[in-house]
């Protein structure tokens, strides 16, 4: 708030109808100094929609004039006018159109437009340069000269010609001084300042005015703040520094920068510097002593002033604790260039959490967005929960995964997880989940599912809908609030390849180790599987074509016409043992463990007629449905409600013997698996 406007708005916040969701900004350190917004709140670059330049950059360069509309009208004269040093250096200037016969003022005023300054044209100059200025800060000042010099054959050249806008040199001034976070009820106050005006005796006369007259003056210090675009930089002023030679400085550079530039005074706090950085992509399961000497020899880290603080060998990554901020930056920017064992690190500052400070009622939801999900409405909803939440509680999932979150709310006594992607995202949280469980506080968090993306079955099992089609985020916010939570069964599957994997030299090879995956929805052998991969590499051959829901079924279908006249022989090339117990199958091309009631986007595919066999199917019931499908017609008939699948077993405990190689996808992965085992049994405790 506006220091005048802080006096009258009430003492609490109550945060409105999300309150329980939303993570308490109070509860939230980061010390962000050189970090950008984009930084603090890790927002990818490559998702900004927005040009990457400053804002007091048009890229109106040299090189760009072809998309500059140059006037054509003969009395007229383009100018390029740059507004300081610094933009001459970057070459960065915006041009102005003026008539061929302009008296000098209408000139400036014209350049000042060009740059939304509205300030007194009187108090500015223009100065024209020549290539030495890029050497040497003297500009021939030309403006006591352009009455009567012929000024009239410089401006008739068909190059726009070059000034600069210079502030003319003042012997005092009034500046404004603001009272950053003392509680006065004011907004600022006027100071006049002249060339003997140091910092500390602006100080000395702004105290009284603030009523502040009694306090020492080493209790306080004045800090510039320059308000970018992007950035907000602060600088603390020297004690001794003369206050005009400050300002001419500051125009020197920019005009511009010049109105973004405020000053404050701040009361001294001996704050300690500590930035949080996660480094992921390191290789997994070394010592914290071996990530040590990787980061030693990679990245060059101070150890004085860094510090590992938490390390998952699992995942290889850890946590660095860097308490300088040059160090902090340095080592951020270096990561994005750097790769171990060819594959890149990535790093992300985090915030701290101070969870002792989360009042008793508040469960923050942990938001895992994953942008490239559903035809890139995931970049939409991180936009629209960055708003509606703390920005701290949001994470972007091509941004290092889930494992900054986690780690993030590792503390917190108690939260809750809207993951917004696919079912595949879905997976891979859960998966995160279950093996960083051991380190949070809250162990078993409940998790609510957006569905983006095609499949989506765990979605509509769980009523969050087929898809998301643009809901007001908000009121999805509020059904996450009000969802009651129910248990959902997992299951580790372990794929044990016994012949060695295809082309090795000479036939002799290591056979592959054992995969474990992960399964929450569905688990498929044969045609199932073979759909699924060659859709998947379709994708693979044309990633752009497939943002659409309505794209992405249509291929499903062109693909499964391709392979109705299969044989139905996956029976004889597969044994299943369930709960220690063969079973006979029958005559099939598919064979299908499901964990919950929707397979397929949405279809039934255990039917609901009753049978005395076995038990109606639950998603927390422990078990898994066995369900065959005799090919690509069965299927279609199942997706269009006309049939079910072949019943076939309902067990805890699955063996499958495959005696060649099969196509089998786990929850809408598909890969071509060697002959050999694979076990399906309950993963640890149920979700």
């Amino acid at each position: 708030a506006h220091a005048a406007c802080y006096v009258i708005v009430t003492p609490e916040c109550t945060f409105g109808r999300l309150r329980n969701m939303i993570l308490p900004p109070n509860c939230v350190q980061l010390f962000s100094r050189n970090f950008s917004k984009l930084h603090c709140f890790r927002i990818s670059e490559n998702l900004q929609t927005e040009s990457d330049e400053d804002d007091d950059v048009d890229g109106s360069t040299q090189g760009s004039t072809k998309d500059i509309q140059i006037s054509t009208d003969s009395s007229k004269q383009t100018l390029k006018i740059f507004d300081g040093n610094d933009a001459v250096k970057r070459n960065q200037f915006r041009l102005i159109s003026v008539p061929r016969i302009a008296k000098n003022e209408e000139v400036v005023e014209a350049a000042l437009r060009a740059y939304y300054i509205n300030d007194d044209q009187q108090e500015y100059e223009l100065q024209t340069f020549t290539q030495q200025v890029l050497l040497s800060d003297d500009v021939i000042n030309r403006n006591d000269a352009a009455e009567d010099c012929n000024l009239s054959s410089v401006f008739r050249e068909s190059v726009p010609e070059a000034w600069i806008i210079r502030a003319k040199p003042k012997d005092e001034e009034v500046i404004r001084i603001y009272p950053a976070w003392l509680k006065v009820g004011m907004a600022y106050v006027s100071l006049r300042v002249n060339k003997d005006s140091t910092v500390q005796t602006v100080i000395k006369e702004v105290l009284p005015l603030l009523g502040r007259q009694t306090e020492c003056l080493q209790n306080f210090k004045l800090v510039e703040v320059l308000m970018g675009s992007k950035q907000v930089q602060r600088m603390v002023l020297d004690n001794q520094e003369l206050i005009l030679n400050r300002l001419k400085d500051i125009r020197k550079t920019s005009i511009r920068q010049m109105n973004q530039t405020r000053f404050y005074i701040v009361e001294n706090s001996n704050s300690i510097v500590q930035v949080n950085l996660f480094i992921g992509g390191l290789p997994p399961q070394l010592s914290p002593e071996e990530y040590t000497n990787i980061l030693k020899e990679e990245l060059a880290i101070k150890t004085n002033v860094v510090s590992v603080s938490h390390v998952y060998q699992a995942q290889g990554a850890v946590v660095l604790q860097i308490s300088c901020f040059s160090e902090a930056e340095r080592i951020y920017m270096l990561v994005k260039d750097t790769v171990v064992n060819d594959k890149p690190l990535n790093a992300v500052v985090i915030p701290a959490v101070m969870a002792s400070k989360i009042p008793q009622n508040c469960c923050p939801l942990l938001v895992f967005v994953n942008p490239k999900s559903g035809g890139l409405k995931g970049r939409d909803l991180l936009y629209s929960f960055r708003k509606l939440l703390n920005p701290h509680q949001v994470f972007e999932l091509t941004n290092g995964g889930p494992l900054p979150g986690f780690h993030t709310f590792s503390k917190v006594p108690s939260f809750r997880v809207l993951v917004c992607g696919g079912d595949g995202t879905v997976g891979w949280v859960l998966g995160a989940l279950e093996e960083i469980r051991h380190k949070l506080v809250c162990s078993e968090p409940s998790v609510a599912i957006l569905p983006l993306g095609t499949g989506n079955d765990l979605g509509r099992v769980l009523r969050w809908g087929a898809g998301y089609s643009g809901e007001d985020p908000y009121s999805i916010l509020v059904s996450v609030d009000e969802a009651d939570d129910v248990l959902m069964d997992r299951w580790t599957i372990l794929l044990d390849a016994e012949e060695p994997a295809e082309g090795a030299e000479n036939g002799i090879a290591e056979p592959e180790p054992p995969k474990i995956v992960q399964m929450n929805n569905y688990c498929g052998l044969g045609i199932d599987a073979e759909l699924s991969l060659d859709f998947h590499h379709a994708r693979e051959e044309e990633p752009g074509k497939f943002n659409s829901r309505f794209h992405n079924k249509g291929v499903y279908v062109k693909v499964g016409l391709q392979k109705i006249s299969h044989t139905r022989n996956l029976h004889k090339d597969i044994k299943l043992q369930v709960d220690q117990h063969e079973v006979e199958l029958p005559s099939i091309e598919g064979l299908i463990f499901i964990n919950i009631p929707s397979w397929g986007s949405g279809a039934d595919l255990w039917g609901s007629e009753t049978d005395n066999r076995f038990e109606k199917p639950r998603i927390d019931d422990g078990l898994l449905e066995v369900v065959g499908v005799t090919g690509v017609v069965h299927m279609g008939q199942v997706q269009g409600g006309f049939r079910s699948g072949i019943r076939i077993a309902q067990g805890s405990y699955f063996r499958v013997t495959l005696l060649k190689p099969i196509p089998v996808q786990v929850d809408g992965e598909p890969w071509i698996q060697a002959p050999g085992q694979i076990i399906i049994s309950a993963a640890g405790p149920k979700v």
